[in-house]
């Protein structure tokens, strides 16, 4: 499906479902026990179409009676929803994820608005996020507890598993859905109940997805949207007595306060923070395999995702032929706005954009060579947007920002090594490990490449979305705990044992 034909079936779900297209782009407040709930300060934040600088609607400031407010609903709802049939919940999440295609490209018009991605990574999302609650959803029905054989007469030990309690899902604005989705797609068919709190930068999608979870059949106070800054009401959603766990995705500075606030009062977390993910590229491995899959993996979305490539090592014998290759199919993508059949949007804000332009500057003053891209882009279908074009820089080293720091953006690093050995060693030289990445034409060689890098997820000879039903999250500075398939669901319970005697 095209872009152009993507955008008429927009149009045309709007206009089937008009009372849902005229609330879309308007003033918006948080959403608490199942109703639009009005800020306690009386203040909104306006949302920003990085493309046009145009405003696309506004939403909620809150604070912390707001935060207070959505916590005790959703403390309140707990009582009653962890007592619900599994069956029950299950039931729900599978509406849920019906609905959420059946306003997909409503959904998918909103966030392209409000992010600036292409529209047809926007309807991919909420495609493959509403693939993610069914998954979770069939997995919930499957978890199970255990009587361990002791075999005492009289005894029994039954271990449990029951829920954590209330969550507070704390999300980015690059995949706003889908990444609130592998929090909500767990806890809530697990029993739990959850106060979400997206980005700033794109709050719209996330609280018209709580009215459709509403329209789905959940009770009231089951899933609630606090919107506004994070600092302004981070401390009191980690806090507050109510809440049991925090899931959390975003940048690692920010995960490490959070995960030392919650210490201090023994909540539960899982932290999916930053990336810094490498690339090897073996003597003999398929550079017609190779190219496409890091060039389409390093600038979707712009870059702007934390397991996206960002810096290549590449064996010396094949540097060359290599960095040619990249750099020819860097240059055939296009960037521009979300509805004109782009490759890439523009950066979500000015903090993100500069980012890439920092580390541009910082890579070309220590010797590096921007082969293509480099700078912003200007011009009557760019002046108005942070629009930052695909970029390679070879000749890099360790001593570089864009080697060793996040960049969240699309630029990547080149750099030639030797052996292999020192290609694993340059992959695990950061403070990262989230994602890797090996090309080998050699199996042998790809898996105990694979054996030796440091992160959570390592991808040989391809590279692809990570799927539903295996873990992911990364080690290090990268994050704690896991998300997707049954070790998702596990993180929002508590085990308990308990000793029968009969």
């Amino acid at each position: 499906m095209t872009t152009d034909e993507c955008y008429v079936l927009i149009r045309h779900s709007l206009t089937r479902h008009s009372s849902l297209a005229h609330s879309t782009f308007k003033k918006m407040e948080h959403f608490i026990n199942n109703q639009r709930h009005t800020p306690d300060s009386g203040q909104y934040i306006e949302v920003i179409n990085p493309c046009t600088a145009e405003v696309v609607g506004t939403c909620a400031r809150g604070n912390t009676a707001d935060v207070h407010a959505a916590l005790t609903s959703a403390g309140a709802a707990f009582q009653t929803w962890k007592k619900q049939p599994a069956a029950h919940r299950v039931k729900l999440q599978h509406e849920a994820a019906r609905l959420m295609r059946l306003y997909s490209y409503e959904i998918a018009d909103m966030l392209a608005r409000e992010l600036g991605r292409p529209l047809a990574g926007c309807i991919h999302e909420i495609s493959r996020s509403a693939d993610l609650l069914d998954f979770y959803a069939e997995e919930a029905l499957r978890m199970k507890g255990e009587i361990p054989l002791h075999n005492l007469e009289g005894e029994k030990a039954l271990v449990v598993r029951q829920p954590i309690g209330v969550v507070v899902a704390i999300t980015p604005f690059n995949y706003p859905i889908t990444l609130l989705c592998m929090k909500i797609g767990a806890a809530l068919p697990m029993g739990c109940t959850v106060v979400a709190k997206p980005s700033e930068d794109t709050p719209l999608s996330t609280l018209r997805l709580a009215e459709i979870f509403k329209e789905a059949g959940y009770p009231e106070g089951v899933f609630n949207v606090i919107t506004g800054y994070g600092h302004e009401i981070g401390n009191a959603l980690v806090e507050h007595p109510i809440t049991s766990k925090i899931a959390f995705t975003g940048g690692t500075n920010t995960g490490k306060r959070i995960g030392a606030l919650a210490a201090a009062h023994n909540k539960r977390v899982t932290l999916e923070l930053g990336g810094q993910s490498p690339v090897i590229v073996c003597e003999e491995a398929d550079l017609s395999v190779a190219c496409p899959a890091i060039v389409k993996h390093a600038f979707a979305n712009s870059g702007q995702f934390c397991y996206r490539v960002n810096r290549v090592y590449v064996h010396q014998n094949v540097y060359e032929a290599f960095v040619e290759k990249i750099t020819a199919l860097a240059n055939r993508l296009k960037v521009g706005d979300p509805f004109s059949n782009s490759d890439m949007g523009p950066m979500v804000n000015r903090k993100i954009y500069q980012n890439s332009e920092v580390q541009v500057a910082d890579a070309l003053q220590k010797g590096g060579t921007v082969k293509t891209g480099g700078s912003r882009l200007t011009g009557e279908d760019y002046d108005k947007g942070w629009f930052f074009p695909p970029t390679i820089i070879a000749d890099t080293n360790h001593s570089m920002k864009i080697m060793t720091e996040e960049t969240f953006g699309p630029v990547i690093g080149v750099m030639k090594f030797s052996t292999n050995e020192e290609a694993v060693a340059l992959g695990n030289d950061s403070e990262y490990g989230l994602a890797a990445y090996v090309f080998s034409g050699q199996l042998g060689t790809g898996l105990r490449m694979a054996e030796e890098l440091e992160a959570g997820s390592v991808w040989v000879n391809n590279i692809h979305r990570s799927y539903q039903d295996v873990p992911f999250g990364g080690v290090k500075q990268s994050g704690i705990g896991r998300e997707k398939g049954r070790y998702g669901l596990e993180a929002y319970t508590e085990l308990k044992t308990i000793y029968l005697n009969y």
